[in-house]
């Protein structure tokens, strides 16, 4: 994967999503990010939460991008209220890099839920 604080390449499907080139189904979206579901569920409940701008991935964003992180939080908290899973729980993974198992090179967080799920992950 490129250097971690390059943004990541605008043609990824994500980007794509984020400028709205691509036809979604929009769980939730604000100023800053917008959340679909993920086209290969890993439980029953499975949406991803993008920011609009592009980040590569966690670990480029910087102290200028509190109120973003705060966004992508909130708006996971947010399509799990929305999809009927926040009284029974969540997990929420971000993650960053190859060794962090990050397929695609833009920051997306996993919002799963909709069965009990086992730790450690993998």
């Amino acid at each position: 994967m490129p250097d971690q604080n390059n943004p990541p390449d605008g043609d990824t499907i994500f980007a794509r999503i984020a400028r709205k080139e691509v036809p979604t189904e929009v769980l939730y979206e604000d100023d800053l990010v917008i959340a679909f579901r993920d086209v290969n569920p890993q439980a029953p409940v499975h949406a991803l939460v993008i920011p609009k701008k592009p980040v590569r991935n966690l670990l480029a964003l910087t102290v200028e991008d509190r109120e973003l992180a705060g966004a992508i939080l909130l708006g996971s908290a947010e399509v799990a209220r929305r999809l009927g899973v926040a009284e029974t729980g969540i997990r929420v993974v971000l993650n960053a890099g190859s060794d962090g198992g990050q397929t695609v090179p833009y920051l997306h967080a996993h919002v799963l839920g909709g069965r009990p799920l086992t730790w450690p992950p993998g």
